[in-house]
Order: C-alpha cells, then sequence, then structure tokens
C-alpha cells in the first residue's frame, strides 16, 4: 500500500475548523509572532516595486488597477499595503469573521475595499478582471490538482499586464519534499514542487525572489510573479 502523498492529506473542513478557532487578530493570522507583519509589508511593497520596473514599462507612481487579496484574513494586507498599490482591493476569504473584520479594516492607502468573497479559493469563480491577484500563506490549503485549476482559473481574469503573484513558506524539509501540517491541515511546498504547479497551470515565471528580514526559526519565504504562458 502507498502512503499518501502530503496533498492527499488535506481536508478542508478540518483547516476551517482550525481557523475559526483563531482570534481574529494580527497576532492570530501571524501565528503568535506579529512583529513580523511591518517587514513583511514592506517585503511585499519592494518586490512590486521591482516587479513593476521591469519587463513593460509602468508608471510605478501610479495604482495597479483593481487587486484581490486571496486567502485575505482579517485584512492584514489588503489594509497594509494592497491599499497603498491599487485603486480597489477585493478580498477572498473563506471563514467569515475574518471577513468582517476586513470590512472595518483602516486601510492605510486609497483603495477602496471591493467585493467581499466569503468562500475558499478551491471553489472560487473570479467574476471581474484584475491587474493583480495576491496569493499570501493560502495556497497551502489547496490540493496541487486544485491549485493548477485555481491558477488556471486566476489566468482568464488577469488583464493583459497583470500578474499572479504568489508568496509563501518553503519546505526547509531535508529530503527536499513537501510538509504535511496536521494542525492546520495544510502544505507546505517545495520551490520545485511551485514550479511545477505553476508550468502545469500554463503560467510563465517572471519573478522570483526571497522575503528578507524574517526570525531564523521560521520557514523561509518566496515570491513569484506570474503571468500566463503566451502560446
Amino acid at each position: 500500500m502507498t502512503s499518501k502523498s502530503p496533498d492527499d492529506q488535506i481536508s478542508h473542513s478540518d483547516a476551517l475548523a482550525y481557523w475559526n478557532s483563531i482570534s481574529p487578530t494580527v497576532n492570530g493570522m501571524l501565528g503568535g509572532y506579529p512583529q513580523v507583519s511591518r517587514i513583511d509589508l514592506r517585503g511585499s511593497a519592494n518586490f512590486l516595486a521591482k516587479l513593476r520596473r521591469q519587463g513593460t514599462p509602468h508608471d510605478t507612481q501610479k495604482t495597479v488597477g483593481r487587486g484581490v487579496d486571496c486567502g485575505a484574513g482579517i485584512g492584514r494586507v489588503t489594509a497594509g499595503f494592497l491599499s497603498k498599490v491599487c485603486d480597489v482591493v477585493d478580498v477572498v476569504e473563506p471563514v467569515e469573521k475574518f471577513a468582517v473584520e476586513v470590512k472595518s479594516a483602516k486601510m492605510v492607502g486609497n483603495a477602496l475595499l471591493g467585493e467581499t468573497y466569503v468562500i475558499g479559493l478551491e471553489d472560487w469563480e473570479p467574476e471581474k478582471q484584475y491587474d493583480l491577484i495576491w496569493n499570501q500563506w493560502c495556497l497551502g490549503h489547496l490540493t496541487d490538482e486544485q491549485l493548477v485549476t485555481y491558477f488556471k482559473r486566476c489566468s482568464k481574469t488577469l488583464t493583459k499586464e497583470g500578474w499572479i503573484v504568489v508568496k509563501e513558506n518553503m519546505s526547509t524539509n531535508k529530503d527536499e519534499a513537501d510538509i504535511f501540517d496536521v494542525e492546520d491541515s495544510s502544505v507546505t511546498r517545495t520551490d520545485k514542487k511551485f514550479r511545477k504547479i505553476f508550468e502545469d497551470a500554463g503560467l510563465l515565471l517572471v519573478k522570483t525572489d526571497l522575503q528578507p528580514g524574517f526570525p531564523k526559526e521560521l520557514y523561509p519565504v518566496r515570491f513569484y510573479a506570474l503571468q500566463p504562458r503566451k502560446s
């Protein structure tokens, strides 16, 4: 009998039960490391700024139009980062008590809060065109197959010069294997696995970088900027 792969063990109901037990605070969202929030938001802003300066010329002083914060939690990233770089930010969040918090979050920037979708990413069907689809610390709750399908759906809703950005923990397994976390029913993937999923989804890796400045006891965190591969 073959053992299950890490993503075969993912249970969406177990994941929802876990997150519904977590307080709707920055401390809760960041697993007891609220001090990394500022470093995290600054790292995201720097990555996007560098991304906008490469490839097709972009006016980096202008906002990027409509964005969506996928797996938004209480809106920490929406309020503290995306609100400064977008005109409008939609949010996708399966935990209702977190989604409620987003609506009352104080935006650092001038973006309008758009639609709020209380649904898991595996079931979300994008209805709008997006310039930026931001995915952070949420994709581990989707199986590999669900993730490929999700990215294909997202690709169809990107504007011509839009990006899908992934910001996720990287597996540190010595055998370069994905790691299943039974506590929140999620998978921490390897860089190699992410790149295979991107390829299977028809995505081109435009830029990648590591998040600097996090405590050494935490997983490394990597950014990926993606666009649909031209046929």
